[in-house]
């Protein structure tokens, strides 16, 4: 028979700290002592102990008492405290790379990115360059003192639990050992698919304080979907990315609306991607081909040909329409989520082309009309894969508190 693993002080203190911080960076107001106890559950002596902790550490600090409650005592607040912690988060995506620091309170310390066709780049070049900027805002962080919690990298394909990118096919990347790259194995980012780090980046206090209610809640279930050259996907179920066995779940842009249709690079016919991708749009449209079509400013030129009535960008859109709506009903008929966040340069369309994939995915829902699916814009909209990766990198120090207060007492 196994043994059992005995639970000792430290481990019931690490968890107790990272229920209060999590309630903290949920919590849309400022919480006194009293409040916390009341939100966590845990005693007021409880929490005598542990919010000194957070103190001393420098993550929470307090603000001015309050007016004096009925019991005749003030009430003193508890923020985030910023400038002390900070997550790193880098990117490779179909349209350049770069990375970001990010507070715990949820100020961005540092960015850099770089814009460049990406199409068959050498990713031994792109994680070099990639590296360099990041001993730049490295040197930014000591010089200001913070200390890095982790970091996440979101790439644009299949990523393996164990940090090998599988497939990036829009890059022309194939089964990669990512710990070749100097860069991550200085870092150890947890890495994955950019459709998940963007999801995580729409749950208001994943790993940074909660400034407003949010298109959904903190343990909300919904669909992601992330539009680009390429269409990733992401579920959340209560507040959690839902990894798969093997870290692929998601991948929406190769559910096949039309076995007749045209061929996808992964070997398929008819795939939401050729209908709905950013290249298959612009080419569609008669906007551009080949390398060009890739260009972020050919979907400028078909959105506003659009708005101005062009025909072939219409027609264009309308069939992607179609596409999506179907690929909608279908994820919300298998995963029973109602909730579909719209991401990417679909985005770029409005809220009224997300009105109409509502309206066009919603008789095809089982249970229709009981059931309803709400197609949604996202709150975080620029670069949120970038964001969702340095969030993944602060999640470090809220899921293990511990470790992070000892180092620095």
């Amino acid at each position: 028979m196994t043994k059992l693993r005995s639970i000792n002080q430290d481990d019931l203190r690490n968890h107790n700290l990272s229920v209060v911080m999590d309630t903290l960076l949920r919590s849309t107001s400022f919480l006194s002592r009293a409040e916390l106890a009341k939100a966590t559950g845990l005693t007021k002596a409880t929490m005598s102990l542990l919010v000194p902790l957070l103190i001393d550490g420098g993550v929470v600090k307090e603000g001015e008492p309050s007016s004096l409650p009925s019991n005749g005592r003030p009430s003193t607040p508890l923020m985030l405290a910023g400038g002390r912690l900070c997550g790193i988060g880098m990117q490779v995506n179909t349209d350049g790379f770069g990375c970001m620091a990010l507070d715990i309170n949820g100020d961005k310390v540092g960015e850099e990115w770089e814009s460049q066709p990406m199409s068959s780049v050498d990713p031994g070049d792109i994680f070099s360059r990639l590296d360099s900027m990041l001993a730049s805002l490295q040197g930014t962080l000591d010089d200001r003192g913070y200390q890095v919690t982790g970091s996440g990298l979101a790439l644009p394909g299949l990523v393996t639990d164990d940090g090998r990118l599988m497939a990036a096919r829009n890059l022309g990347w194939e089964r990669l050992d990512l710990d070749e790259f100097p860069v991550v194995r200085r870092l150890s980012p947890k890495a994955g698919n950019e459709a998940n780090f963007a999801a995580l980046a729409q749950i208001p206090g994943y790993a940074t304080r909660r400034t407003s209610g949010g298109i959904v809640g903190p343990t909300d279930s919904f669909i992601y979907i992330s539009t680009d050259v390429g269409i990733g996907g992401a579920l959340v179920r209560d507040g959690h990315v839902v990894y798969g066995d093997h870290g692929f779940a998601g991948e929406l842009g190769h559910v096949s609306v039309d076995i007749d249709g045209p061929l996808c690079h992964c070997g398929r016919h008819g795939c939401l991607e050729t209908y709905a991708g950013r290249k298959a749009l612009v080419k569609s449209a008669g906007i551009a081909s080949g390398d060009q079509s890739a260009r972020i400013e050919a979907v400028d030129e078909l959105i506003k040909r659009w708005n101005a009535g062009d025909e072939a960008s219409m027609t264009t859109v309308d069939m992607a329409v179609e596409a999506m709506a179907s690929v909608v009903a279908s994820a919300v008929n298998i995963l029973d989520v109602d909730t579909v966040v719209l991401g990417g340069i679909w985005e770029k369309f409005g809220g009224g082309l997300a009105r109409r994939i509502e309206d066009r995915s919603r008789t095809q829902v089982l249970g229709y009309p009981e059931s309803q699916v709400h197609v949604l814009l996202p709150d975080r909209t620029m670069r949120p894969a970038l964001w969702g990766a340095a969030e993944i990198g602060l999640r470090a120090f809220i899921d293990n508190p511990l470790e992070y207060l000892t180092a620095r007492s």
